[in-house]
């Protein structure tokens, strides 16, 4: 196969770089490099099946002409993290609803399968726990900035199932738990990656709120074998499906296992919510998918545990200079 992957330098999108160059396929990525790296694929820029384009899926000539060269496009480019959508909500909104219009609109014209990320924010303030993909979705007010990501993912679902619906163009969707590992960065919110780095720098590890709020975080490596087997399956279009580990924890536990893993001594605090983020952000007191739909067709069930994804995070930061090691 030839596939492109919008947004090819994140950390999702380089893993599903490695995983189709090693499975013997050709690669395509473009990145304009506002949230990804260069670092996470630089390993790859002298690989002869590897290519990459430095660019804004905006630039819809760039972007035609890679959609022409591949069979299949993952979209992963979006505006991620949860300090970024409340720093940044304009950003957030055109750059997701609009990037996915292009990218459907010229797939569109050659009939490519697009697998299309979405997020478990979707869900939104929903209480039906475990979340389920017919699940009803509960945004909050459009007075608080958070859920302009909500939205704006939602809005890209509606569409890229449109665009099957009623111009029979291969879509999938996939909602996304969690997604961690390796080369994730703490600069945008991520949890996991920010603990580590305070943990390993001896600094304060900072929770949010009581830290009682639960999630499900799931390995990239599951994850990214998840997308390639609902990309290779026909009856996956047309379709929505959670993506992540039931492994349920909550965040003040989650910061005591980093600090016992890292043999830290740091002391973990308690931010409130309206100091991390913004007056009268609200947050989901849990986020558990149900993952009964994607196993019932690929027969997806995560294989890395909590402790060994913490692991696998420690280990990356480890190996990095002290300087890469110290939290935004």
């Amino acid at each position: 196969m030839r596939v492109l992957i919008t947004g090819g330098s994140g950390f999702i999108g380089s893993h599903l770089s490695d995983a189709y160059l090693e499975r013997g396929d050709e690669v395509f990525i473009i990145d304009d490099l506002s949230t990804g790296s260069f670092d996470n694929i630089a390993h790859l820029k002298k690989h002869p099946r590897f290519h990459y384009t430095i660019d804004s899926i905006s630039n819809q000539p760039a972007l035609a002409e890679l959609v022409d060269q591949c069979d299949a496009i993952f979209h992963l480019a979006a505006a991620v993290g949860v300090k970024l959508i409340v720093e940044s909500p304009v950003r957030t909104i055109e750059t997701n609803v609009h990037g996915t219009e292009v990218v459907l609109s010229l797939a569109n014209k050659k009939k490519k399968k697009v697998l299309v990320a979405s997020t478990s924010e979707v869900y939104g303030l929903s209480a039906e726990v475990p979340f389920r993909e017919d699940g009803n979705l509960v945004m909050g007010a459009t007075t608080k900035g958070r859920w302009s990501y909500a939205c704006s993912k939602a809005i890209d679902e509606f569409l890229a199932l449109a665009y099957w619906k009623e111009k029979k163009m291969p879509t999938v969707v996939v909602r996304l738990f969690n997604t961690v590992g390796p080369r994730q960065t703490g600069q945008y919110g991520m949890v996991i990656p920010t603990f580590v780095k305070q943990a390993l720098a001896g600094r304060q590890i900072t929770v949010y709120g009581d830290g009682q709020q639960t999630r499900c975080f799931g390995y990239v490596g599951d994850v990214v074998g998840a997308l390639i087997k609902l990309m290779d399956h026909e009856d996956a279009v047309g379709q929505v499906f959670n993506i992540g580990s039931s492994e349920e924890v909550t965040i003040l536990e989650l910061a005591n296992r980093v600090k016992k893993l890292t043999g830290s001594e740091s002391e973990i605090t308690f931010v409130p919510y309206d100091e991390a983020y913004e007056e009268g952000f609200e947050d989901m007191p849990r986020r558990v998918p149900d993952i009964s739909k994607i196993n019932a067709l690929v027969g997806f069930q995560p294989k890395m545990t909590l402790d060994g994804i913490l692991q696998s995070v420690i280990r990356f930061y480890t190996e990095q200079s002290p300087i890469a090691r110290n939290p935004e």
